[in-house]
């Protein structure tokens, strides 16, 4: 058993959809959470510019003594080569190998779609692990760079007009393919989830990334036997690189509830950028 809290990573709010998961799956867990909400978005970013950040955010997570870190952004995940992360001496997840291992499980044709930030689809990381853990599937992918400004800025209702139109044409060709189940491969992604489903029709299934990295953290903590004693409910802190107001006054969009917490504002570029 281990008391230290778990550590969550994204480039602005998105990885509160994770959070929200853990909450209900391991409600006694202390939750360390950072938000690059200084340097967002990181999905435009290069590769180069996105390792130096995440990094340095995990540098930060490991200074609150995290037993593990969770990096609950697409972007992130899919840019850090598998060279640097197997190196970690910590439990370590993203959200690529979780998500893919819960879309393969809901399939039935084995045409998968994939929406993401632009960085994470010029990866093409969703495509090879799915194909390297199922050759026989078809993949089809896009691009949504719109979807994080408008769910960080609230236009998130199911009937929201301006990101309805955004989505029809965003899903277009997915739609077209006919896939059966589509990759959410941004932790913003879930926050519109219900519209997304309204556009895509009934016979897709939506996998959530953020919920997949909880599923998986959890098992993993319990394989490593680290998970908390306690009884009580675990406390959640809340840190950002910029605008603490800004995130406190979005953050119940995300959790889905309302949000009383305290949100510290720390200097992220002072951390290094190796491990």
């Amino acid at each position: 058993m281990d008391n230290r809290p778990i550590g969550v990573l994204d480039s602005g709010m998105g990885g509160l959809t994770a959070v929200r998961e853990l909450l209900k799956l391991l409600p006694h867990e202390d939750i360390v959470y950072f938000g690059d909400t200084g340097r967002v978005p990181y999905g435009t970013r290069s590769a180069e510019i996105v390792t130096h950040y995440a990094l340095q955010d995990i540098n930060f997570l490991l200074g609150r003594q995290v037993k593990m870190v969770i990096a609950a952004c697409g972007t992130v995940t899919t840019t850090l080569p598998a060279s640097l992360t197997t190196r970690f001496d910590f439990p370590y997840t993203g959200v690529l190998f979780p998500t893919v291992e819960a879309a393969l499980a809901a399939t039935r044709t084995g045409r998968i779609g994939v929406i993401a930030t632009a960085t994470t689809i010029r990866t093409g990381a969703y495509e090879r692990e799915l194909k390297k853990l199922d050759p026989s599937v078809a993949v089809v992918s896009a691009a949504c760079p719109l979807f994080v400004p408008l769910v960080e800025n609230g236009f998130v209702e199911r009937d929201n007009e301006v990101t309805r139109l955004v989505a029809r044409q965003y899903l277009s060709e997915i739609r077209a393919a006919g896939v059966d189940t589509l990759i959410l491969g941004c932790t913003h992604y879930p926050v519109i989830a219900p519209l997304i489903g309204d556009v895509m029709g009934e016979n897709v299934r939506l996998i959530d990334s953020g919920k997949a990295a909880a599923d998986y953290a959890k098992t993993l903590l319990a394989e490593e036997n680290l998970l908390a004693d306690r009884r009580t409910a675990g406390r959640c802190s809340y840190f950002v690189s910029d605008a603490p107001e800004d995130f406190a006054r979005n953050a119940s969009i995300f959790l889905g509830e309302r949000f009383d917490g305290r949100v510290d504002r720390i200097e992220i570029t002072s951390y290094p950028d190796t491990i």
